[in-house]
């Protein structure tokens, strides 16, 4: 049986969207197939998010900023969009069945010391933890393959 894809976007693919893909990788599993991507890639992953995400024991140091097209070929069951601008930039892929938004602030563009964005990274990081986890325990209780509907 396939693998239920899911795709997180949003604009830049640098931060939030690779927080909550490392997140919601490890919380479901090897049953599902989980990516990011933006509309408007950076062109990396911010390294303070690589931070914020190894201290809660989740590596996305290999992780790379990739352009939403890279995905339009795929068969995206879940499309996920975490920043307003990615929502609206959003295209439909093939067999996707669900598009769910859950907007974040962006940690990326916080200024200040170090530690204040650190700061603002962590609460973002565990804003978006939050709501993954509780996304994945949703699709895991229904049914380890189980397509959303």
């Amino acid at each position: 049986m396939k693998k239920p894809s899911i795709l997180i976007l949003c604009t830049g693919n640098s931060c939030r969207s690779h927080l909550a893909e490392g997140i919601l990788r490890k919380a479901l599993g090897e049953g599902f197939r989980v990516a990011s991507a933006g509309s408007k890639p950076a062109g990396y992953v911010h390294p303070l998010g690589i931070r914020v995400m190894a201290e809660i024991g989740i590596d996305i140091s290999g992780h790379r900023s990739k352009h939403l097209d890279e995905f339009l070929d795929n068969d995206v069951e879940t499309v996920i969009t975490v920043c307003g601008n990615a929502d609206q930039a959003c295209p439909v892929f093939p067999g996707q069945l669900n598009r769910h938004h859950w907007g974040f602030d962006d940690p990326a563009h916080v200024t200040g010391s170090e530690e204040e964005q650190l700061a603002v990274f962590r609460r973002v990081r565990d804003e978006i933890r939050r709501v993954f986890d509780a996304y994945a325990a949703g699709r895991l209780a229904r049914g380890f393959h189980q397509r959303a509907g």
